[in-house]
Order: C-alpha cells, then structure tokens, then sequence
C-alpha cells in the first residue's frame, strides 16, 4: 500500500515560495493502477517525484508497504563516467537485485549491443532511456511509476515495453500521470486530477476526464 497524506510540496523562486501540491492525499492498494490527469504544469512530475523519494515533500507523509520503482525511463541517478553495466551492477546492489539475471534481462531488452560496455556520457538521451526502463523493468517491484505515456525509442520498440509493463506484469501497481486520456482508459482502473496543485478525486475514470476537460476549456 501507498499512503499519500496531506503532502505539500514548495519551491523557492525569484518571487518567493511557489506551492506545487497543496495537501494532497490518496492511499494506493496492492494491485491497483491509478491514472492522475493534469495540465503541464499542475504537479503531475512532482507528486511522481516525491513518491519514488527522489525528492522529499516540504510538509505531509508518504508511506510505503510495497517496493516501489524509480520513473520509467528517468536516468538522472546514473553516473555518466561509467559504463551501462557499471550503473546496472551498483543499481543492483542497493536493490539487492541478481546482476547476472538483470544484465542477460537488460541485454535482450534493452538491444544496446556493445554500448551497454561504454561509459553513459557516449549515449544519447535515448539510450539513456532505454537502458533506465529495461533496468528497472529487470527489478521484481510492486509498483511501477510512468511519468506521462511511455515513448522509448522507435515504434517497435515502444509496442515492446508496453507490452512487458502492462502485459506482463499486469498484477503490479501503477501510477501513471498524463495530460492523455486515452492512456489512462487503456492502463488504469480509476483516475485523479491534479488542478493547480490540488487534488480531486472521482468515482469513475469519465468523471475524471469531464473535470479535466472542463478545466481546459477555462484556460
């Protein structure tokens, strides 16, 4: 379980303190795959963010009962000196991950050849890219977060992650945050919205979309 309670999250600007989330809470169960629709720039990357503990929150509690994965496809923990299989072996060890099963996973899935045995600071964004999301899908977690739909590479590549992540591993959790609806009908039992750091709750994914409609119209 995922328990979001009363988190608010503030950044420092040229003009004072910038509030990003104002007291937001819901509770995530084993299983389930939550989609929060919100505008760029209503918190959606944030609330992803503080969730996966890349940042912590300025007030308010997130609890974890499950392991939870970093963003797909976020790369920014990866040292750019040292090769893929470098980063893939220390990512490991702090998740006390088999390194010999995740490098033949990365291997097949993430098709960088010989690339994966070059520094990161050779690859572009990617295969940056592509390496963080095969790595990560290569961890067990309970919870896999998706910061917007996913887009790794070409077509057929991006057909094959969503085939592993939302096939293959259909009995894990999910919280994804999109501005597109269309993907949070096809990957997500319940939906949320996130309006100018406040979030609304709704008893069906339509309900959700028509307040997210709505309020575009306004702007």
């Amino acid at each position: 379980m995922i328990i979001v309670d009363n988190v608010s999250k503030r950044y420092i600007t040229r003009k004072g303190y910038k509030t990003v989330l104002n007291n937001v809470s819901f509770t995530l169960q084993r299983g389930e795959k939550l989609g929060i629709l919100g505008r760029n720039g209503a918190g959606k990357s944030t609330l992803i963010r503080l969730i996966s503990e890349i940042e912590k929150p300025t007030s308010g509690t997130i609890k974890r009962s499950m392991t939870i994965s970093w963003p797909l496809a976020f790369s920014g923990a990866f040292q750019g000196s040292l090769t893929g299989m470098d980063n893939l072996r220390f990512i490991c060890r702090i998740y006390q991950n088999d390194i010999k099963k995740a490098k033949e996973y990365v291997e097949d899935f993430a098709e960088l050849g010989e690339y994966l045995y070059e520094p990161l600071k050779k690859y572009s964004s990617g295969m940056r890219a592509r390496l963080a999301f095969a790595l990560s899908l290569s961890i067990e977690f309970d919870c896999y977060l998706i910061d917007e739909v996913i887009a790794v590479g070409d077509s057929r590549f991006t057909q094959k992650c969503k085939k592993e992540l939302f096939e293959n591993k259909k009995d894990r959790s999910l919280i994804l945050v999109s501005h597109n609806m269309k993907a949070i009908k096809s990957y997500c039992d319940k939906a949320m919205v996130l309006d100018e750091g406040n979030l609304y709750q709704f008893q069906t994914i339509d309900e959700a979309y028509n307040y997210h409609n709505n309020q575009q119209k306004l702007t």
